[in-house]
């Protein structure tokens, strides 16, 4: 009879409907993967019949089969919006029990769990206090509230030019005359004419082998130039380095002719050739500034100084450069070669509690002596102050990042993805969430991003994977197929009602 096939042709139309309506009604429903109903042909159970005269007695709704496939992703900036591109689902507790889902709006609860709307918690790997993260297990996530505790400074690392042209930080020369001078010279004094000479910094003895004829000789250098003395006439000694006699010299007389250090002052910029500074932190987070200071004293040499601020710096020792200006080594106060090349070790007074005296090592390394002005190309001491949490992000392996007050970042957790191997085994519990079945197999936990998981995309979340348009003309077809199957019956209800008129 055509009313078995009809009703049942009806029953699955309205199936059909009842899912292409469903779809359609969450077009707008994050995560939503759409449904199309499946259908199976009927045949009456008998034995032994003919094959050839087999007459089907209607169609069934074999399954409502899921679309997994991608939603488009769009842009929220939400910090807790998270989509999945690709594959796996997000895996959440629901008091213990387990469930699944594609939607990606969370938010925090009162006790710092991150949640979907339903109050249900996201699971994922727990960050210890240094940020490294345990992939034993998945437990609820939260963002942690706590300061990020400081870390005292022990390294200043500084990359600078120090200018190859600034003067020596020498003064005038001291002259000093040997007890058996004869003569009546007066010695108005040795003037440096070029001050970025290094033989400014050499000692010398003038000696006069007549009353008009003198010896000069570089003791540093062990070399010497012979001259003519004329009264109040400068003599050179090297480089641009002068020494001035007045009055009648005897044969022997001789003078000593030394370098004179500027005594370095940190509150006289005309001490030293450059400054800089920087903030250095102690064992509780305080801060407080350390200022270097650099002073040439010969060509490619340099006595560095450091302090704090509101204290005194002392020489922490001296920098050798090349005739290429590149650094070619550093030695200690005393003169010593330092430990580590190019490292400085010194130390500041703190006083807020924390460890004193606070240990600093200054790395120069990469500084420059260049023609050219003195400066800063890097300076980046390590160590940090206690931060509050001002923000999160979420990174594309799910990687929860916080991001502190003293510019650090730390991991607070990682998001982890569940897939399955069979996503149309899943039972759908509503409200965007599955549970895991035999049919389905058993959760495969992962990273987003490793094996056949797909990757996160931070404030944003997955769209329905709605069409629309499809949808619309979907349910156009299957209105004619109920209007056809509603023929179906009301021809056989024709057939029925001739036989009656016979």
């Amino acid at each position: 009879m055509g009313y078995q096939q009809g009703l049942s042709g009806l029953s699955a139309s309205s199936s059909d409907l009842d899912v292409i309506g469903n779809n359609i009604a969450n077009a707008n429903t994050v995560g939503f993967k759409s449904g199309a109903a499946q259908f199976a042909d009927m045949y009456a159970n008998s034995v032994a019949t003919a094959v050839g005269n087999q007459i089907g007695i209607g169609t069934k709704l074999s399954e409502v089969q899921q679309q997994f496939s991608q939603g488009t992703i769009t842009s929220t900036n939400q910090a807790l919006d998270v989509a999945i591109n690709g594959n796996g689902f997000f895996q959440l507790s629901n008091n213990g029990s387990l469930v699944y889902s594609r939607n990606g709006v969370f938010q925090l609860d009162k006790n710092g769990f991150i949640t979907n709307a339903q109050g249900l918690q996201l699971m994922g790997y727990a960050a210890n206090s240094t940020g490294v993260i345990n992939t034993a297990q998945t437990v609820p996530l939260s963002v942690p509230t706590a300061n990020i505790a400081p870390k005292a400074t022990t390294n200043i690392a500084a990359g600078l030019n120090l200018n190859a042209q600034d003067p020596l930080m020498l003064g005038t020369p001291s002259v000093t005359a040997a007890t058996t001078n004869a003569g009546t010279l007066t010695t108005p004094g040795a003037t440096i004419t070029n001050t970025a000479s290094g033989t400014n910094k050499d000692n010398y003895t003038v000696t006069f082998t007549s009353a008009t004829a003198y010896t000069v000789t570089d003791t540093t250098l062990g070399t010497s130039t012979t001259g003519t003395y004329t009264a109040g006439s400068p003599i050179s000694l090297g480089n641009g380095q002068t020494v001035t006699f007045n009055g009648v010299p005897a044969t022997g007389d001789s003078y000593a002719i030394a370098p004179t250090p500027v005594a370095f002052n940190q509150n006289s910029s005309s001490t030293y050739n450059y400054s800089t500074s920087t903030t250095v932190y102690d064992t509780l987070g305080g801060s407080q500034t350390v200022n270097m200071y650099f002073a040439k004293t010969a060509a490619g040499t340099w006595d560095v100084y450091a302090g704090v601020s509101t204290g005194t710096a002392s020489l922490v020792g001296h920098a050798n450069f090349n005739s290429s200006g590149t650094l070619l080594g550093t030695t200690d106060a005393s003169g010593t070669a330092t430990t580590t090349p190019y490292v400085f070790n010194f130390s500041v007074p703190t006083t807020d509690g924390s460890a004193t005296p606070q240990a600093l090592t200054l790395n120069i390394a990469g500084t420059t002596q260049y023609g050219g002005k003195d400066g800063v190309n890097s300076l980046q001491p390590d160590g940090y102050a206690a931060g509050t949490l001002t923000s999160f992000t979420i990174g594309a392996d799910g990687t929860l990042t916080g991001n502190y007050s003293n510019q650090q970042t730390a991991a607070l957790g990682q998001i982890v993805l569940a897939n399955f191997s069979n996503q149309n085994g899943l039972v759908n519990l509503g409200n965007n969430e599955f549970q895991q079945t035999s049919q389905s197999g058993v959760a495969q936990i992962s990273a987003p991003g490793s094996t056949n998981h797909g990757v996160l995309q931070g404030g944003a979340v997955e769209n329905s994977n709605v069409d629309l348009t499809s949808e619309l003309v979907d349910l156009i077809t299957a209105q004619r197929n109920y209007q056809a199957n509603a023929q179906t019956i009301k021809t056989q209800q024709t057939v029925d009602q001739t036989l009656i008129n016979l």
